[in-house]
């Protein structure tokens, strides 16, 4: 039987959806799930993904926060979405992006890794793609799928700590764009970030976007004012 990784990430994102009093939802996995390293629409599956769908078969965190939630795509014995939402992205977007991914949930956005940039274990970053701008627009989220988990729970603790959901439950804090310096304890995906390993991805990036993303790194965009 193949061990699974640790996840310590996905770990306190449940814990604290817990804690907070958060919407969570989660199912079994499939009795044989992808494995680390398979083929999905021709990519090798992410081992961290991997140990996810080792599991769960589908997860939904903090969806009473509209538009703030987010929902891991189902993949058991009775519904494909992954594999389904994979062969649809492929047809559809890995032209216009150029890079081949692996998609596997999101909110109103789709999330998804990036085998290309996988590290030396195999474990690939994550990228938020925004597909409603009139050309997709991505933004780097995370070194592996755990950190991800890790950031997005912080920013549930930061979210819900602002005095203006202490108020009224509304809030305007958005992952990741108010998520700045949590996703810059990621030191991983910094480095990435410095040495331009996304660029070709950010091509339909905006002033915002370069900002935001100057943010992460710690440094300014030239005649941008910060």
């Amino acid at each position: 039987m193949e061990q699974l990784m640790a996840l310590p990430g996905l770990k306190r994102l449940m814990e604290v959806c817990r804690r907070l009093n958060l919407r969570l939802e989660t199912s079994p996995p499939a009795r044989e799930p992808l494995r680390a390293g398979c083929l999905l629409e021709g990519l090798p599956f992410d081992p961290v993904l991997a140990s996810v769908y080792a599991r769960l078969g589908h997860a939904a965190f903090a969806t009473d926060l509209m538009g703030k939630g987010w929902i891991l795509d189902r993949s058991d014995d009775q519904v494909h979405k992954l594999e389904e939402n994979n062969k649809s992205w492929r047809e559809r977007w890995w032209q216009e992006l150029g890079t081949p991914m692996i998609v596997f949930g999101g909110d109103i956005h789709t999330y998804a890794t990036v085998p290309e940039l996988a590290d030396e274990w195999g474990r690939q970053p994550v990228v938020r793609v925004d597909t409603y701008e009139p050309d997709a627009h991505v933004m780097p989220i995370a070194s592996n799928v755990d950190r991800f988990f890790d950031s997005y729970s912080r920013y549930l603790e930061n979210l819900v700590a602002d005095v203006r959901y202490q108020k009224s439950r509304e809030t305007e804090l958005l992952f990741p764009w108010d998520a700045t310096e949590i996703l810059a304890r990621d030191e991983w995906l910094v480095e990435l970030m410095r040495a331009g390993r996304f660029n070709s991805l950010m091509k339909n990036g905006d002033d915002s976007t370069r900002r935001w993303a100057a943010r992460v790194m710690g440094t300014r965009v030239s005649g941008s004012g910060g």
